[in-house]
């Protein structure tokens, strides 16, 4: 077996597979229903319940200063890079743009690498008379030797995963009509679960199953409903509920022994102009939960009513339990752009406690055409990136965006095929007024525990470990190792790129390792442009 070695300027060295990769036929369904007690990382949010919880303990409190990176791989793919990594049996696999690739987890060597190139037409998005590609793969799923992602063509694809070879393409959405995947998917037994995302192009949202063993299409619910489904009365005119927004771009969280599905669904449009759309506009900024067999709905909650804000519901995870007064209850962590972190009862469906993870001004205010000045902004809130929950410590730790803006509702709507649908505009405060937070919160009460500031906002993922440690990263570049009973950093390394994607703990061979994906923001975020690039880092 031949092995190309290339040294790059930053001194790492990166070593390239070329022969037959070794077989893959798993993750099964039993190591992905136990995922939760494993040390590789299997599901975007490392178990169905999306706890982002390892069970390490070889990097501590007392060690952590000594992690060293160990090996890096430059994709040299200069488009955004929210994608979080997957790791099963050794062998890490990525997402970046229309590209995939396997690597060795200890050592970034390439074993394989897959460039899709699109079959059917891309969404055309114009944006101040600039054609752009709003297309972001947030990552993968994979089960019995097949790695599951999503196109920018509309496409579903999967590949093998010893060989990076395509095993099947499926053209599920129609990308010309910004009927967008973004979302990493999510497996379970014979499904793949994917959603379109992105409201303000004039989509009508869903999320939908498909057969993992050819991408035939099983069942689909439709965030916006159908003039004979349940909630269509929600919305006052039936021409602006076909395009009434309501994307789906974060995975769901599965309780699998119930097998019932919690899927955050984004805001209505057009964003800031509701006088179009008069009702609560079902079932945009909610939370509904499916029957993951059939997609049926069983319960929903709408946190944000009649939204005029772009106040997308985000955060469906980590589902999790904890004592409440005398009991433990069965709980879901709900969170998402209007700055709210809310724990909802899965059993008796009402909500324990709402705490504020930003600032929160004006919250009740409508846009004008004159311009309400109201915190959170569109870029307020929880992102992309789930809280994760330490169930020995009893705390949930949750990333959030500080950033206040100006709203302005337009004379009129006007929805232009290729041009966002906002019905007004917004005005961000300068980047210099942004800024992000850490909050450890006690996960029964809400009650603050810590908070860490971040001068720049946070959108990348959090992992809480066994040891008492959390690893995150900031739009800075700087991946982060904090105590998590204190919040006090640990150990601090700046990575040449935004970090807004996936930042994991896995162990290969007995040893435990951290790796942090960095590289370009989308441009609203303000970062200088960088490779999408993963750091694997352990201990000497």
């Amino acid at each position: 077996m031949k092995i190309a070695t290339t040294c790059m300027a930053v001194l790492f060295c990166v070593s390239t597979w070329y022969g037959p990769g070794h077989a893959q036929t798993g993750p099964s369904q039993d190591e992905l229903n136990a995922a939760d007690a494993r040390t590789d990382w299997l599901l975007p949010n490392h178990d169905y319940a999306g706890q982002r919880f390892v069970g390490l303990q070889q990097i501590t409190r007392d060690n952590a200063s000594q992690l060293r990176a160990v090996c890096i791989y430059n994709s040299g793919d200069l488009t955004s890079f929210p994608s979080n990594p997957l790791v099963y049996d050794g062998v890490m696999y990525i997402t970046t743009g229309n590209v995939t690739v396997a690597l060795d987890a200890a050592t970034c060597a390439v074993r394989w690498r897959h460039d899709w190139k699109p079959k059917a037409r891309e969404a055309q998005v114009t944006v101040r008379g600039v054609i752009v590609n709003p297309y972001k793969s947030r990552g993968a799923a994979l089960k019995a030797g097949k790695l599951i992602r999503s196109m920018s063509d509309g496409h579903l694809i999967a590949l093998d995963t010893a060989t990076g070879t395509l095993a099947w393409e499926k053209l599920v959405s129609n990308a010309e009509k910004y009927e967008l995947l973004g979302m990493a998917p999510l497996i379970y037994k014979d499904l793949v679960i994917t959603g379109v995302g992105i409201s303000e192009y004039g989509v009508k949202g869903w999320i939908g199953a498909f057969r993992l063993a050819d991408g035939e299409p099983v069942w689909r619910f439709n965030t916006v409903p159908n003039a004979d489904e349940p909630g269509a009365d929600t919305w006052s005119n039936a021409d602006e509920r076909e395009r009434g927004g309501g994307g789906v771009w974060v995975t769901p969280a599965l309780d699998r022994e119930k097998e019932l599905l919690y899927v955050a669904v984004g805001n209505p449009a057009p964003d800031f102009f509701g006088g179009v759309r008069l009702g609560a506009n079902l079932y945009t900024a909610a939370m509904v939960v499916l029957d993951v067999r059939t997609g049926k709905l069983q319960w929903y909650k709408q946190a944000v009513q009649h939204d005029l804000h772009d106040w997308d519901l985000t955060i469906t995870s980590p589902l999790y339990t904890a004592p409440v007064g005398s009991v433990r209850r069965a709980l879901v962590a709900v969170g998402g752009k209007d700055g709210l972190l809310r724990a909802v009862d899965r059993e008796g469906r009402e909500q324990l406690f709402e705490v504020p993870v930003t600032t929160r001004s004006n919250v009740d205010t409508e846009p004008t055409l004159e311009g309400v000045y109201t915190c959170p902004g569109v870029l307020g809130g929880l992102q992309w990136s789930s809280p994760a929950f330490n169930p020995g410590a009893n705390l949930l730790f949750a990333p959030a965006v500080d950033w206040c803006g100006t709203f302005k509702k337009a004379d009129e709507p006007r929805y232009i095929p290729g041009q966002l649908y906002m019905g007004g505009s917004y005005t961000p405060d300068p980047m210099e007024k942004s800024q992000g937070w850490l909050t450890a919160f006690n996960a029964s009460t809400g009650e603050v525990a810590w908070k860490y500031q971040s001068k720049r906002p946070l959108v990348a993922a959090v992992t809480a470990t066994s040891a008492q440690l959390i690893l995150t990263g900031e739009l800075t570049g700087d991946f982060l190792v904090l105590d998590a009973q204190s919040g006090q950093v640990l150990y601090r390394f700046n990575t040449g790129g935004a970090i807004t994607g996936g930042v994991i703990t896995y162990g290969v061979q007995g040893k435990q390792y951290v790796a942090a994906t960095s590289g370009s923001a989308a441009g609203f975020w303000r970062t200088p442009r960088a490779a999408s690039t993963v750091i694997v880092f352990s201990l000497p």
